[in-house]
């Protein structure tokens, strides 16, 4: 194993850069300190969401603008240079050389628009369709943000006399396509980290396509795989908030604590909830490789944070360590007197779910009716349902809104722990509906109500964390 960490930075924290660059690459180190660190950053926050479409809302941006074969597109990509401008005047001050940092964006926005310009001809010619295109648009579109970030990050450093270096994965007009792992031992076999401050995109072009493997989770993917390839002694995350017992914006900042430690395992069941401690992917790389992972709060540079770290690690005291869960589910039952007895017939079931590529979050089983717990909204969802009732026409099929809250631990093996979880919802006024736990016991999930989400995880944070 190496001696260096791989420190991933995430958007947010990097729109903030004043504070990554005192609290997380500066700090109080002094020269040869500074060395044996890769940071690999993200876009600048909301960037990416001009790039493609918004996360959260789905509002499009330059992509899904070009994929409506609609002119908006070139406007689109006006709005994301301006705002990449704007972010770099407010970088001036702590050393970017302005002329520099937007001319850089001119060149990436200039080619990105001439490509895409020269795509629309070319399809218009008939033998070439477009959508066989689009997944290597949103490929080119996705690397613009990292490369910002990154190219700001390397020019400030080395304006303050730090031997910084810009490490453009993106692949920006190379002709030759490298596998993930080649094109990452290609950009590192003549680095050394001892003596230079690696500055590297989240995105990389590679021979299977980053983004249409892992979609927007890359960032986490690069980071991870820099991390198992150079060996690094530990792999860090900044983010703008700690990994604590609950959400803070749910519990209260004051009720809250920093979870500390917990293993891989736990990390799973977060990401599953889709908690992004780390993209599961990531993680599993590092943990086969047997690399630490680390979540830091960038605005605490003197706090430890959380260590996640082998499956053998279990927390000395018996407790929950986080308290969460997620809402706009639905609870898809299906009832069926026939069921009893019958060997395959949830297999049955699960192949219209691979069919539409559709996972569940949680399931329960009794003699005639199964439970599959999935997010609302999901791709195809329409479709499956209707499926779903036609191939099993003499089943009862309900769908019913919920929300699941969970308590996940490395060590909560002890009686009396579902009577006190129960306890505790039941003093809230919230109704279980069913509820989910595996003989391992890392996390007890309660399907409630959708309206009684946040008071459930307020009411079980309470029983489960403060009141021990």
């Amino acid at each position: 194993m190496g001696v260096h960490t791989v420190e991933k930075i995430g958007g947010t924290s990097m729109t903030e850069f004043g504070t990554v660059l005192s609290n997380i690459i500066l700090g109080d180190r002094n020269g040869s300190e500074m060395y044996n660190r890769i940071f690999v950053v993200s876009a600048y926050g909301g960037i990416t969401n001009l790039l493609l479409e918004n996360k959260k809302t789905g509002e499009p941006g330059v992509f899904l603008e070009f994929k409506r074969d609609d002119s908006g597109w070139k406007q689109a990509l006006v709005n994301v240079s301006k705002k990449m401008k704007e972010l770099n005047s407010g970088f001036e001050s702590l050393g970017l050389e302005l002329d520099k940092a937007d001319s850089y964006i001119d060149e990436r926005v200039e080619g990105v628009r001439n490509c895409l310009l020269n795509l629309r001809q070319l399809c218009s010619y008939g033998h070439f369709q477009l959508h066989e295109y689009m997944p290597m648009v949103r490929e080119m579109l996705s690397a613009v943000g990292e490369a910002h970030s990154a190219f700001n990050t390397a020019n400030i450093l080395k304006n303050r006399g730090i031997n910084a270096v810009f490490v453009d994965l993106s692949g920006w007009k190379e002709e030759q396509n490298l596998s993930f792992d080649d094109k990452i031992k290609s950009e590192f076999e003549d680095l050394d980290v001892a003596a230079t401050l690696p500055i590297v995109t989240g995105y990389t072009k590679c021979e299977e396509g980053i983004m249409s493997t892992y979609d927007r989770g890359y960032t986490e993917i690069t980071f991870s795989k820099i991390a198992t390839i150079s060996k690094a002694k530990e792999g860090i995350i900044h983010k703008e908030f700690h990994l604590s017992t609950g959400d803070p914006k749910i519990v209260g900042e004051d009720k809250v604590k920093v979870i500390g430690r917990t293993n891989f395992d736990v990390a799973d069941q977060l990401a599953d909830l889709g908690m992004e401690a780390i993209h599961p992917k990531a993680s599993k790389s590092m943990e086969r490789n047997h690399i630490p992972i680390r979540i830091k709060n960038s605005f605490e540079p003197d706090h430890a944070g959380t260590l996640i770290s082998s499956n053998n690690y279990k927390s000395t005291d018996l407790r929950v360590e986080m308290i969460t869960g997620c809402k706009n589910l639905v609870g898809i039952e299906i009832c069926d007197p026939d069921m009893v007895g019958q060997s395959g017939y949830d297999y049955s079931v699960l192949a219209v779910f691979k069919k539409y590529n559709i996972s569940y979050i949680a399931k329960n089983t009794n003699a005639n009716t199964i439970t599959h717990y999935i997010r609302k909204n999901v791709k195809g969802y329409n479709e499956f349902l209707i499926e779903l009732r036609h191939m099993f026409s003499t089943a009862e099929i309900r769908v019913l809104n919920v929300a699941i809250v969970c308590a996940i631990g490395t060590n909560m093996k002890f009686p009396g722990f579902l009577a006190k979880a129960a306890d505790a919802l039941s003093h809230a006024e919230i109704n279980i509906l069913a509820l989910d736990q595996c003989m391992r016991q890392v996390n007890m999930q309660f399907i409630i109500e959708e309206k009684d989400f946040e008071n459930a995880v307020k009411a079980l944070h309470k029983g489960l964390v403060e009141n021990v």
